[in-house]
C-alpha cells in the first residue's frame, strides 16, 4: 500500500506568507503523522511566475486555448521562455527551504522512504499556488514514485449508486475544433477495448446536456477542443461548437446527476483548465484532469495516447499521469514546459481511480479478484468432470449409450441409393418350394445352381458371389457343374470359421471351390443386440477348423472387382491394406467409441450406405425372376459391370442381422438378411476406392479428451454466465444442438467424434458449477444479482 501525503496550505496571501499543515498515512486510512509548519512571505514568485507566463503566452504556439487566430510561433522567445521557468523552479525551492517550513521537509524524510509510491494533494484556495509547477520542487525529489494533485479545501465523497450496465460508458465531447485536430483524440478513444464511447461532434447545449442526464450513466467524461479559465481560475468555460461555449455551472445540473450516476473521472485535454476543475470540484467528481495552462495540440495528443496506455497497462492513475506528463519533456525543445501542463484535481474523500476498479465498477457486485476466483473454479471443475467422463468412457461404463447416439446420426444422414455396381439375387421361401427340396439338401439345389451360373454366363457379370453354405459334394449326375465351379474364375464361395451351433468347429466350403477363391463369412456383432458396426476381413482360422480362407468374403469379391479394374491390393509399412490411393485402417481398441472389445484380426469401423429398405442397398431379382427370364432388359445389359451376389432372404434360413438401422426399419424388416450385410461391406469397399466415399474415421484419445474437456468447460462457462433456470436451460439446449449438429456434420464426412460424452461433460459441470454458485451465495448471505462483466483488456 503507497503513502497519502496531504499539505494544506491555510488561508494567506504572498505578501504575509501561508500556515501549513502535514499529514502523513497509508493510503486509504487516516493519517497517523500530522504537523504544522509556515511559509514566509515571498513577492518574487507571483513576479517570476508572471514573466513565465508572459514568456509562454508569447511563443504564439498552436494551442486550444480558445477558437481564434494562431500566431506563428516565435522561436527568438524560446530561451525567455527557458529561462524564466529555471528562475520560477528557482524560486520556488528556495521558499520551500525557508526555517518556518523546515520541520514539514524533515517529517517528510522521517516518514517517506525513496522507494514509496507517494500520493500527495495540495490543498489550497489561491490560485496562484495551484499554478506552480509543484512537481520540480525538490520536496518530492527523491520518491520516484510519487505525483502531487490538487484539491479543494472543502470536499465530500460523492453519494453514487452506479447503474448495473456491461460497459464501460465514456461520454467524448469534441468541440469546437478550429485550428486544431481533435481528430487524433477520437482515434485513440477507438482503440480502447471493452468501451461504449458516445461520440458528441460540436454538440448543441440540448444535446450535450440530454446526454449527461442519461439513465445509464456515464464512468468518464472528455472533453477535446477550446476551453479557457478566468485570471482567478474561479470560472472555466468549454467552446463546444462555432458559436455556443458553457461553464460548468451552466450544466450544473445534469453534471450533479453523472456523478451521482457513476461518472468518477473528467479529464479535458483543453487549455487553462484549472477554472474548470475548480468548479467540478464542487460537484464532488472524484477526479478531474486538466491543463493548467494553454495547451499545444500536439502535447495534448500525446498526453492522452501516454496516459491511457499507462492507465490501462495496470499502473495506478497518479503513476500514469506521472509517466504521460514526463514523456512530454521529449517535446520540450519545440513545446516548452510541456511537462508542466498535465495535472491532477482530486476529491480527497474519494479512492483514486484503478483500471481494475473501473472494471470492477461496470462488473456490478463482484471485484475482478472474485471473477478470476471463479473462472478457475469453472476451470478446474471443468477438467475434474472431463477426467471423470474419460475414464467412465475407458472402462467402457459410456460403450453401449455411444454406440446408440453412433446408430441415431448414422440414421440422420441422407439416402444415397443403391450402389448401381451391385445385384443380388434373392432366394426366397417360394424359390425354396419351388425347387422340391428334400430335407438338409440346403435352400439351393444342384439343378438350380448349374441353371442360375449357366443364366449369368450369358449375361457377363464381372464377379459372382455366391453367399450360400454348401458343404456336401456336387451329385455325381450332374459333372458340368461340378466343372464349372472349379473352373469359373469369377465365382466365389463362403465357409465359416467357427459355428457354436454346431459340435464341430466351422462351416467347410465347396469341395468343388479352389480356396484361392474362397472367403470366410464370419461376422462380428457387438454386445448390444449382436449389432453389426465392424467388419471383419482377415483373420488366423485355427487348425481345427473346417475353414481355412483367410479373408472375408466381401474382401475376395472387392478384390476381384478391383482387379478387372487395374486396381491391386499392397500392404503400407504400418501393415495396412491398401487399394489404389486408399489405406483401410485397423480398428484397434480404444479407439472411438470402442473402448472395450475383442479387436483380434483385421477389423474396420462399417460406414453403412444409408437405407430405410433393402432396395436401398442394392437392387435384387429373385432366383425365380431370373430362372424364368423375368429380369427387365436394361438390367441383363448392365450386368456385364456389376457384382452378383447370391444368398437366401427366406425367413427359414435364419441368416439375419441387426444393423445401426434397425431401430427405424419397419416391425418386421428390423434384421437385414445376410446377402445384404455382405452387400454393404462390399460397397464400402469399392466404393471408398472407386468413388472417394470416405471410410468411418476417429480421432486420438488426446484430441477427443480435449474435445470432451472443451464442451465440458463450455457447460461450466454457460452455468456461470447464465443467472435465470430460464435462460440457463434455453443456453444449455442450443449448446447441446450445436454439439449435435457439429458431430452429425463431421460425420457426414466420416468423422465420429463424441457426443454422448461431450454432452454429459456439457451438463455435468454446468451443474456443478450451478451448485457452487448457490453455495456461495447462501455462504456470503447475499442476493445473486445479474452478472454484467465485459473487461478491459
Amino acid at each position: 500500500m503507497g503513502k497519502l501525503v496531504v499539505l494544506k496550505l491555510g488561508d494567506g496571501k504572498f505578501e504575509q506568507g501561508f500556515p501549513v499543515t502535514l499529514q502523513i498515512g497509508e493510503d486509504g486510512d487516516r493519517p497517523s503523522t500530522e504537523i504544522a509548519g509556515k511559509l514566509p512571505p515571498n513577492l518574487e514568485i507571483p513576479q517570476h511566475y508572471s514573466c513565465w507566463q508572459s514568456a509562454y503566452y508569447h511563443l504564439g504556439l498552436r494551442t486550444r486555448l480558445e477558437a481564434a487566430a494562431v500566431q506563428i510561433t516565435n522561436v527568438s522567445v524560446l530561451e525567455d521562455c527557458y529561462n524564466a521557468a529555471q528562475t520560477l523552479t528557482k524560486s520556488l525551492n528556495e521558499w520551500l527551504g525557508s526555517p518556518s517550513f523546515r520541520p514539514i521537509r524533515e517529517k517528510l524524510l522521517e516518514k517517506l522512504m525513496p522507494s514509496d509510491e507517494v500520493r500527495a494533494i495540495l490543498q489550497t484556495e489561491d490560485s496562484l499556488l495551484q499554478r506552480l509547477p509543484w512537481h520540480l520542487c525538490d520536496l518530492f525529489k527523491p520518491y520516484t514514485k510519487s505525483e502531487i494533485a490538487l484539491s479543494a479545501p472543502a470536499y465530500e465523497r460523492a453519494g453514487q449508486a452506479s447503474p448495473p450496465r456491461t460497459k464501460l460508458r465514456i461520454l467524448a465531447i469534441l468541440g469546437n475544433s478550429a485550428g486544431i485536430d481533435t481528430k487524433a483524440d477520437r482515434a485513440l478513444l477507438e482503440q480502447l477495448p471493452g468501451a461504449e464511447i458516445a461520440f458528441l461532434v460540436e454538440p448543441q447545449r440540448q444535446e450535450l446536456n440530454m446526454q449527461l442526464w442519461a439513465q445509464q450513466g456515464w464512468d468518464i467524461l472528455f472533453f477535446a477542443g477550446h476551453s479557457s479559465s478566468q485570471a482567478n481560475c474561479e470560472i472555466g468555460r468549454i467552446y463546444i461548437n462555432q458559436t455556443d461555449s458553457l461553464t460548468i455551472n451552466d450544466l450544473k445540473h445534469a453534471l450533479q446527476t453523472a456523478v451521482e450516476r457513476g461518472l468518477k473521472l473528467a479529464i479535458f485535454n483543453s487549455c487553462d483548465g484549472l477554472g474548470l476543475a475548480r468548479e467540478f470540484a464542487s460537484l464532488q467528481i472524484p477526479q478531474v484532469v486538466v491543463m493548467r495552462e494553454p495547451v499545444p495540440d500536439r502535447v495534448a495528443q500525446e498526453f492522452l495516447k501516454y496516459f491511457l496506455k499507462a492507465f490501462a497497462g495496470g499502473k495506478s492513475f497518479y503513476l500514469a499521469v506521472r509517466e504521460a506528463r514526463e514523456r512530454l519533456q521529449g517535446l520540450e525543445n519545440e513545446f516548452p514546459c510541456a511537462s508542466w501542463l498535465p495535472v491532477i484535481y482530486q476529491n480527497p474523500a474519494e479512492v483514486p481511480l484503478t483500471w481494475q476498479g473501473l472494471r470492477h465498477s461496470v462488473a456490478g457486485d463482484r471485484s475482478v479478484v472474485t471473477i478470476r476466483r471463479s473462472l478457475r473454479k469453472v476451470l478446474l471443475t471443468s477438467v475434474a468432470i472431463a477426467s471423470l467422463v474419460m475414464g467412465m468412457r475407458h472402462l467402457g461404463l459410456l460403450q453401449p449409450l455411444e454406440l446408440q447416439a453412433f446408430d441415431y446420426l448414422l440414421q440422420l444422414r441422407p439416402i444415397e441409393g443403391p450402389d448401381p455396381r451391385l445385384l443380388v439375387i434373392t432366394i426366397t421361401e417360394a424359390d425354396i418350394q419351388a425347387q422340391n427340396q428334400e430335407p438338409g439338401q440346403g435352400s439351393l439345389s444342384d439343378p438350380s445352381l448349374r441353371r442360375l451360373l449357366q443364366k449369368l454366363e450369358q449375361y457377363h457379370p464381372r464377379t459372382i458371389g455366391l453367399d450360400i453354405y454348401r458343404p456336401l459334394p456336387v451329385e455325381s449326375n450332374f459333372p458340368d457343374l461340378g466343372t464349372s465351379l472349379r473352373q469359373e474364375q469369377r465365382l466365389f464361395a463362403v465357409c465359416k470359421v467357427s459355428d457354436p451351433t454346431i459340435d464341430e468347429i466351422g462351416v467347410p466350403p465347396p469341395p468343388e471351390i479352389l480356396p484361392e477363391r474362397l472367403g470366410f463369412s464370419d461376422i462380428v456383432g457387438d454386445s448390444d443386440n449382436k449389432t453389426v458396426r465392424r467388419q471383419l476381413i482377415h483373420l488366423a482360422p485355427p487348425l481345427t477348423s473346417r475353414c481355412s480362407a483367410k479373408y472375408a468374403f466381401s474382401l475376395q469379391v472387392a478384390l476381384h472387382y478391383l482387379y478387372t479394374q487395374g486396381i491391386q491390393s499392397q500392404v503400407t509399412p504400418e501393415g495396412y491394406l491398401q487399394l489404389g490411393n486408399v489405406v483401410f485402417k485397423r480398428l484397434q481398441s480404444p479407439m472411438g467409441g470402442y473402448q472395450q472389445i475383442d479387436d483380434r484380426g483385421y477389423q474396420l469401423l462399417l460406414n453403412y450406405r444409408p437405407f430405410q429398405s433393402l432396395q436401398d442397398i442394392a437392387q435384387q431379382v429373385t432366383l425365380g425372376d431370373i430362372l424364368n427370364d423375368r429380369i427387365p432388359p436394361n438390367l441383363v445389359k448392365d450386368l456385364q459391370d456389376r457384382v452378383v451376389l447370391i444368398g437366401v432372404t427366406a425367413a427359414s434360413a435364419s441368416d439375419f442381422w441387426f444393423t445401426p438401422y434397425s431401430a427405424i426399419q419397419q416391425p418386421f424388416q428390423k434384421e437385414i438378411p445376410g446377402v445384404f450385410l455382405q452387400a454393404q461391406m462390399i460397397s464400402q469397399i469399392l466404393s471408398a476406392v472407386l468413388d472417394q466415399r470416405p471410410l468411418l474415421w476417429v480421432w486420438s484419445q488426446w484430441s477427443e479428451g480435449i474435445w470432451i474437456w472443451g464442451w465440458s468447460l463450455v457447460g461450466g462457462i454457460i452455468a456461470w454466465r447464465c443467472r435465470s433456470p430460464l435462460s440457463l436451460g434455453l443456453v444449455n439446449i442450443a449448446a447441446l444442438a450445436t454439439l449435435s449438429g457439429l458431430c452429425f456434420a463431421i460425420l457426414t464426412q466420416g468423422g465420429w467424434v463424441p457426443l454422448l460424452p461431450s454432452a454429459l461433460g456439457l451438463v455435468a459441470t454446468g451443474g456443478s458449477v450451478v451448485m457452487y454458485k448457490r453455495s456461495d451465495a447462501e455462504d456470503s448471505n447475499e442476493p445473486r444479482i445479474e452478472e454484467k462483466h465485459n473487461f478491459w483488456t
